[in-house]
């Protein structure tokens, strides 16, 4: 089978930062902090503010902006209500902000999908958008976006990426749907008489200010039962933080934009994106991505939602069998409902279904590990890839020396639990110039592109940087063995 390499290499850049919090945890020092900086004259002030500006303006595009609300934060621990001059709010601003340098670790496990806009393009070319896992200090994940064109001969051209990077703004009082978040919180357990107490005040729909008083008027009526509904309330808040709505301007270029961990379920990274772009019965068309929310413990499987790449919803999964990593949803329902697979005992694929893409209870046994490059694990590499002779599922393998390698099968297009053809040798497998990295023998993709007959296949290098693969449908099709 000839698979062509086409040399284009992503690699991590240092220079690449976003302005992101520094979050002082000892309230004590949050004051003495602000007391040094109150305590310089306003000659002072101005010097010190005039080196960041120097130091940092070019840097961002929004600086002055994010200084200003980082004040707005800590203004509690300001011990006067002595007016502030706007150069002293902005440096004690200065004062707990940092710079993250997001990708300066590693630049992998991209995913990649037909861009919204597909407008003003030559016959037989079509635009891209790429997302890639960026690793940074503290080995914290968080997805970022590369653009690009294919053309006619399934070039690859990628857009030039610019030096800014700009984390989204959170969605003022987005709102929460009472029915869905009930079921979740039954989901969790939690359901009881003060979570129906805090219900039954709530609207059909809420916000996250809504809930937390409504939480703390419940509280407050309940002095006796305190010790008992304080847990509940903190996961109830828990919850809806873990369910939010993001926001970038339109005028952030796709490689300025990067979701960064928001979430309780989030601290410590967002991980592997698979996107897929989404066609609903109706019509309606939108890209769903699941991911890997970690909190430094435990390991959450999430989705994002969104139809611009702009305004983003996320929430949580839920259900007996949401565990685990690797989910892939299927681009269209199938049989009148969702399908995803997955890989619960992180050794086999399965495939579920479910009614609510929210919510998934079941799961069936699609394939197991069979050749010898994947007798470790068997899992997805992206959403399946449909084909007039079936789904078209690209996998990966974990062999002898904890080799990754990626393979292929195909499923039936009316009952996805048949495999009707399989690759018994490795599609891709890590050659002398991709096997050395952060984890080294390893080939990995969330997400792969068909553009005509031809398959674009973007993939991580052992856990380091991000390349691309081509390869003709049907030669891979032509090369499964057939059951």
């Amino acid at each position: 089978m000839d698979v062509k390499r086409t040399g284009i290499i992503l690699k991590p850049s240092n220079s690449r930062v976003v302005i992101r919090p520094f979050e002082v945890a000892n309230e004590s020092r949050i004051e003495k902090i602000i007391a040094r900086v109150s305590s310089l004259t306003e000659p002072e002030v101005e010097a010190v503010l005039l080196n960041v500006r120097q130091e940092f303006h070019e840097r961002h595009q929004r600086t002055r902006e994010f200084l200003a609300h980082r004040f707005e934060q800590v203004r509690p621990y300001v011990l006067t209500d002595k007016p502030l001059s706007e150069s002293r709010r902005l440096l004690i601003g200065a004062y707990f902000t940092q710079e993250y340098a997001l990708e300066s670790a590693a630049l992998f496990n991209p995913s990649m999908v037909l861009h919204p806009d597909q407008s003003a393009l030559p016959e037989g070319w079509c635009r891209f958008i790429l997302s890639l896992r960026a690793t940074g200090e503290g080995h914290i994940s968080s997805i970022t976006f590369r653009s690009g064109v294919l053309d006619a001969e399934n070039r690859i051209r990628m857009d030039e990426p610019t030096r800014f990077v700009e984390a989204p703004e959170m969605v003022p009082n987005a709102l929460y749907e009472k029915a869905l978040f009930y079921r979740k919180l039954i989901e969790l357990g939690i359901n009881g008489p003060l979570t129906d107490q805090v219900m039954a005040v709530l609207g059909d729909q809420f916000t996250l200010n809504e809930l937390e008083h409504t939480t703390q008027n419940v509280a407050r009526h309940n002095r006796a039962r305190q010790r008992e509904f304080e847990p509940i309330a903190q996961t109830m808040i828990m919850l809806a933080k873990s369910n939010y709505e993001i926001r970038f301007s339109p005028d952030l270029d796709v490689s300025e934009r990067i979701i960064f961990p928001s979430s309780p379920t989030e601290t410590n990274g967002i991980e592997d994106a698979r996107f897929v772009k989404f066609t609903h019965d109706s019509g309606r068309v939108c890209y769903y991505a699941t991911y890997t929310a970690y909190d430094g413990r435990v390991t959450l499987p999430q989705m994002l939602e969104t139809e611009d790449f702009l305004h983003f919803k996320v929430g949580t999964l839920n259900g007996t069998e949401i565990r685990n990593k690797g989910f892939a949803l299927f681009p269209r329902m199938i049989n009148g409902q969702y399908a995803m697979l997955s890989r619960q005992d992180n050794e086999n694929i399965y495939l579920m279904y479910s009614d609510m893409l929210h919510f998934w209870y079941t799961k069936q046994l699609v394939a197991r590990p069979t050749y010898s490059w994947e007798f470790v694990q068997l899992g997805n590499c992206g959403s399946p890839i449909e084909t007039e002779a079936g789904w078209l599922v690209l996998t990966h393998g974990v062999g002898p020396m904890r080799k990754y390698a990626m393979g292929a099968m195909l499923l039936d297009l009316n009952d996805p639990t048949r495999v009707i053809g399989r690759l018994a040798t490795p599609l891709l497998e890590p050659n002398a110039n991709e096997r050395e990295g952060y984890v080294p023998n390893v080939v990995y993709s969330c997400g792969a592109l068909p553009h005509g007959r031809e398959l674009i296949i973007p993939y991580a290098m052992s856990d380091y940087a991000s390349t691309f693969a081509t390869v003709a449908i049907d030669d891979v099709l032509n090369a499964m063995t057939r059951p």
